[in-house]
């Protein structure tokens, strides 16, 4: 294990300045969640702070997990009671740091999750959408000319093939992507003039919408489209601090 430890406090702050986390208007607080100790020396990352997650940090010897689903969302049973008080205690007994960034990482335009993803389909981008511009706009490769074409590739590149909604030999014009539970986000998309849209979920409406707008739908899952933004982030922690960074892949099928 690396010997380089940063201090906790700093670790935070630069988060915060290289996120713009103010910037957002959030459903939970980004940034240091559950304090632990004042240094951090091995930090693991993950999509979600599970149970899974702590205990898998935790017999790595990790004292700091930085997630992009993390706790204390809005309109949730604030009581420390079952599933929440298993995770907290486990947190605190034994001094483990939770990061967590919502929006700000979904947003970032190098280590986010809409561009890691747009990087990870070669998605070449032209521009922003929607609600905090967290849409993003762009091209699909040369090659990748229908949205069978584009599906395919998507099955290659996250392991799993998405539900699509829409003709399959229809041409592509304009792409659409904003990872995870963004399937509301399809209206904005059309209105952008996109021809293609992926998100991570899909809803009953989402299905009338696409077909009646005739754009394709893309529902590529939730944490399939969210595993790269944390993972990036964890990097540029371990290059800018010099401290162990290692992901952790809880497997979801959502």
């Amino acid at each position: 294990m690396s010997g380089k430890k940063v201090d906790r406090n700093r670790l935070e702050a630069h988060l915060a300045s290289t996120l713009d986390i103010n910037r957002f208007r959030d459903y939970c607080p980004n940034g240091l969640q559950v304090e632990g100790g004042e240094q951090v020396q091995y930090l693991v990352s993950g999509v979600t702070a599970s149970l899974a997650l702590i205990e898998a940090a935790l017999e790595k010897g990790a004292d700091a997990l930085l997630v992009h689903h993390g706790y204390f969302w809005k309109g949730e049973d604030p009581r420390v009671v079952g599933h929440r008080q298993k995770r907290l205690k486990l947190l605190l007994a034994n001094g483990i740091n939770l990061f967590a960034y919502h929006l700000p990482l979904d947003a970032h335009p190098v280590l986010g999750n809409n561009a890691q993803l747009g990087q990870r389909l070669g998605l070449k981008p032209e521009g922003r959408f929607g609600d905090q511009d967290l849409g993003w706009l762009g091209l699909a490769p040369p090659e990748v000319n229908t949205v069978g074409d584009l599906a395919a590739l998507v099955e290659r590149a996250l392991g799993r093939a998405p539900l699509v909604i829409g003709n399959p030999d229809q041409t592509l014009g304009s792409v659409g992507w904003c990872t995870g539970a963004a399937q509301n986000a399809l209206a904005d998309a059309i209105t952008a003039g996109v021809s293609v849209y992926l998100s991570g979920e899909i809803s009953e409406q989402t299905v009338h919408l696409a077909r009646e707008s005739q754009v394709a739908y893309l529902a590529c899952g939730h944490h399939a489209t969210e595993r790269y933004g944390v993972q990036a982030l964890g990097q540029h922690i371990e290059n800018q601090f010099g401290i162990r960074h290692e992901f952790v892949d809880v497997p979801n099928p959502v």
